[in-house]
């Protein structure tokens, strides 16, 4: 079992056993950084719109629910027990409260249908820049929605992972959700596609993929690693997710 510290174990002893407030409040103390980071590296892929603040709130209820119902003596760390709770309840609040999806498919789908038109007339992908043009927006705008539709899919399958716990839960057994071996053939080629094209990024965009998903590293946090500013990693971010689009699609990596 993983051991906390002498004095991290006094204060979850007096947490479990009386629920006492001035522990509760140094546990949380301890691990509110842990909201902070799951907090920034979701928002990376947000709507400008929306408060930061309203996301690390919906984190914090996340830190409280772990906090309720962690179990001391269960062989688990309560970062990571925490981490899941966190995260969860950032996304349930975004999906719940339908701040994304609708508005981000909608720009989506008006980006994917100017592209495939800017397709047809240079013969060829197009770069965030020509469609930027093309569009008459700021080519910052075209890293925004491909950020929000890639957080939207996100939010989707979340959502069907979700229906499937519930109808777990009720012994629904649907074969339907069952992938085949034909199924399973696709998507595995769909990933081996997708290992290919991220190895034709550039060097750059290869490494702030890898660092963030990878290494789950904050935008802020890579580039301080690599010299540059926040904003400049988040558009190499955006733009590895432009060129990577169709791939990432709920249309192509279909969790049905």
């Amino acid at each position: 079992m993983v051991q906390p510290t002498l004095d991290e174990q006094k204060l979850w002893n007096s947490w479990t056993q009386n629920r006492d407030p001035q522990a509760g409040d140094q546990l949380i103390k301890k691990y509110k950084s842990l909201v902070n980071y799951h907090a920034q590296r979701i928002s990376a892929g947000l709507p400008k719109n929306i408060s930061k603040d309203e996301i690390f709130s919906l984190g914090m209820i996340g830190l409280f629910d772990a906090l309720n119902k962690f179990d001391i003596n269960r062989d688990l760390k309560f970062d990571t027990y925490a981490s899941f709770r966190i995260r969860g309840a950032i996304i349930d609040g975004l999906r719940k409260e339908d701040w994304l999806p609708r508005s981000a498919r909608e720009k989506a789908k008006k980006m994917d249908a100017q592209i495939e038109k800017l397709e047809q007339k240079l013969m060829r992908h197009p770069t965030p820049e020509e469609l930027a043009e093309h569009m008459n927006v700021p080519v910052d705008d075209i890293y925004q929605t491909v950020q929000e539709h890639f957080f939207s899919n996100l939010l989707s399958i979340n959502e069907q992972q979700d229906q499937d716990e519930s109808e777990g839960k009720e012994f629904v057994l649907r074969d339907e959700r069952t992938k085949t071996p034909e199924q399973s053939a696709i998507q595995s080629e769909l990933i081996d596609e997708l290992v290919k094209n991220i190895q034709n990024l550039n060097e750059k965009e290869q490494l702030v993929l890898s660092l963030f998903y990878t290494e789950e590293m904050t935008l802020t946090e890579i580039g301080e690693m690599l010299n540059l500013s926040t904003s400049r990693i988040s558009q190499i971010h955006s733009k590895a997710l432009f060129k990577l689009r169709k791939l990432l699609s709920s249309e192509m990596i279909n969790v049905n």
